[in-house]
């Protein structure tokens, strides 16, 4: 069977690469990534390959004034801005948010990972099966003097099974087939936060580096990430298969299975997922105050019902779909989901605040305003 992810919102799903701000230059609201090879070979002909390499070594970013041409002439791809209004973004930010992720690429051209969409549909399978009075008495037995060094491996272990009886055994995803890179652009993204105003009551802020946050109404003064992005339209192809042997009624019971994993069952479990995620994100966006968000939330919505009649689910996968994605505990109660996270070092300090958690959103900016979050794709198998 083939499966096909249709892009809702910006996505990206990396391979863990980004572009330095000296491996490309932007010209004309363009990111023009020079082919350093065929620069070297240039320079090595004349006298001035030392100071090229010198500013390599030494400088932030590339100086256009004396390097320029190359932006224009020795440029192995040209990604565009999403908006001609982020360069004088790209401009006057600091050099550690000019680090652009890029997507997953292979010598053919972007793929989407089989991986980003089986583990969406493994967290969305454990969300589904996992009881509420699992989640309470697993933070009972998290509360003992030890740690576990895996917390969330016994939950994992009893709603889809481990090892041989694993329930996603019965599911290969493959990577999709390459794309053209005419739907990637680059996008401007910013990190907002709720800033308390009495209960239950908040306000927005955007985050900057190292300095806290600035008022909601001044985004221009927070701090810019920028990401290569698959547009909302893109589409993705590739292999779905589907063990029958484990599906065997004899097999199953071998297994303790207690019916069979199909994409079905999976397309189940994840719209059940993404309609907690999107209910959470909905709330987030009235509290903000960000209504073009929710706007974009509620359409994901709508298409989501749409997806559960058609036999298709909606995930967030990749970069920046934040903990909501990725926590099969959000289903749960929420003291017992605080209780949790407050033994965890990374989480104790977000959770002792008394904010909903998480505060934060990693928010794409479409036309240059706060319009979307990244990562939702539409997957239908067929």
């Amino acid at each position: 069977m083939k499966y096909q992810a249709t892009v809702l919102t910006p996505t990206l799903v990396g391979d863990g690469n980004r572009l330095s701000p000296i491996d490309y230059m932007v010209w004309r609201d363009t990111v023009n990534v020079l082919n350093q090879t065929k620069i070297f070979r240039l320079l090595a002909k004349g006298p001035r390959l030392d100071p090229y390499l010198t500013q390599l070594r030494k400088a932030t970013k590339l100086d256009f004034a004396s390097w320029g041409g190359f932006a224009q002439n020795y440029a192995e791809r040209r990604i565009p801005f999403e908006d001609a209004a982020y360069t004088p973004y790209f401009n006057s930010a600091p050099a550690e948010s000019l680090s652009i992720p890029t997507f997953a690429s292979g010598e053919a051209g972007p793929f989407l990972p089989g991986a980003a969409l089986k583990g969406a549909l493994r967290t969305a399978f454990v969300f589904a099966k996992l009881k509420p009075t699992a989640l309470h008495t697993h933070a009972e037995k998290l509360a003992g003097d030890r740690m576990p060094r895996r917390p969330a491996e016994d939950v994992e272990r009893h709603t889809i099974g481990a090892g041989g009886s694993d329930r996603m055994r019965a599911v290969i995803i493959g990577d999709s087939a390459a794309q053209t890179r005419e739907n990637f652009r680059v996008y401007l993204l910013r990190l907002s936060t709720l800033i308390p105003k009495g209960p239950e009551q908040f306000s927005l802020g955007w985050k900057q580096t190292g300095r806290g946050s600035v008022d909601g109404r001044r985004p221009d003064d927070s701090t810019p990430t920028f990401a290569e992005m698959a547009a909302p339209g893109s589409v993705f192809e590739g292999v779905w298969r589907e063990n029958d042997f484990l599906n065997r009624e004899e097999v199953r019971q071998t297994l303790r299975w207690s019916q069979p994993v199909t994409h079905k069952t999976l397309f189940e479990a994840a719209n059940l997922y993404a309609a907690k995620q999107l209910e959470l994100h909905a709330r987030y966006a009235q509290w903000a105050g960000l209504e073009q968000l929710g706007a974009s939330v509620a359409a994901l919505q709508t298409r989501l019902e749409a997806a559960k009649a058609n036999g298709s689910c909606l995930v967030a996968i990749g970069w920046g779909a934040g903990f909501l994605s990725k926590s099969a505990a959000i289903g749960g109660d929420d003291a017992d989901q605080r209780k949790i996270l407050a033994m965890l070092p990374f989480y104790k300090q977000a959770i002792q605040s008394g904010l909903p958690f998480p505060k934060t959103r990693r928010v794409v900016f479409l036309k240059n305003k706060p319009a979307a979050l990244p990562g939702w794709v539409e997957l239908q198998v067929g």
